[in-house]
């Protein structure tokens, strides 16, 4: 059974820069709103007369902590009357239909294998909830590479919190990359994801599970190269964006 449509009010907003927006958004009729690390719930935006017109899926960013309160990262699409209606509309009290949690693009039940989340740009969201979630229950693990990509520094959704947390969990590998950087700043990495995932399976090959979340061209590249390397299709994981 789907979940039902609840009422959600937008609590607080939050610029990270010009085209990106933290959203929280509270669900009032429950005392808890109870989701597994990595699922989505979907908003219906008053934007269009039929549903597939209304409706849009954002990942969930927070992490489960008991309240009815959950945390949304989205990005402004140019042309997009979704992102148009939530970055120009949308104030501290709307209310909007939220349905969720929905999806299995989650953490598996034993995490028995190394775990690689490649992202880029608000892909980070059902990333940074599962780290949050393994951190907070100090749950048993092997190796987790967060390898994330984005044009600028600036971009870097949750890298410093991030950052932070690659020093106190055990075994977690933080690795931005950034695309159109100064390539003078030799503190950083330059480039793209692909690389840097490529070079651990080359160096290593190990025992693996890949979630790939963002938008097409990336996952498909990613996909591509990782089963080029030998690796089973049932070891990826996909959450596409757009």
């Amino acid at each position: 059974m789907p979940e039902p449509w609840r009422t959600g009010r937008f609590t607080r907003i939050e610029k990270i820069n010009e085209a990106v927006l933290r959203f929280w958004i509270e669900i009032p009729e429950l005392p808890v709103f109870n989701f597994k690390p990595g699922q989505f719930v979907t908003l219906d935006l008053p934007i269009g007369d039929k549903p597939v017109k209304r409706w849009r899926s954002y990942s969930i960013a927070s992490h489960p902590d008991g309240t009815n309160i959950i945390e949304l990262v989205i990005v402004l699409l140019e042309g997009g009357a979704g992102t148009h209606y939530l970055f120009n509309e949308v104030t501290i009290g709307t209310e909007v239909p939220v349905r969720g949690p929905q999806g299995v693009f989650t953490l598996p039940e034993q995490i028995d294998k190394d775990l690689f989340f490649i992202c880029t740009g608000t892909g980070i969201a059902p990333f940074r909830s599962m780290i949050n979630y393994i951190q907070l229950h100090n749950l048993e693990h092997k190796n987790i590479y967060l390898i994330f990509g984005c044009r600028k520094l600036c971009d870097s959704l949750y890298g410093e919190e991030m950052k932070a947390a690659s020093q106190v969990l055990s075994n977690f590998y933080y690795l931005p990359s950034y695309s159109r950087e100064d390539k003078e700043n030799e503190t950083i990495r330059h480039g793209y994801v692909h690389g840097i995932y490529q070079d651990i399976l080359n160096a290593q090959k190990p025992n693996a599970d890949f979630y790939l979340c963002g938008w097409k061209n990336m996952i498909d590249e990613a996909k591509q190269n990782i089963l080029s390397m030998g690796y089973d299709k049932k070891s990826i994981h996909l959450e596409l964006y757009g």
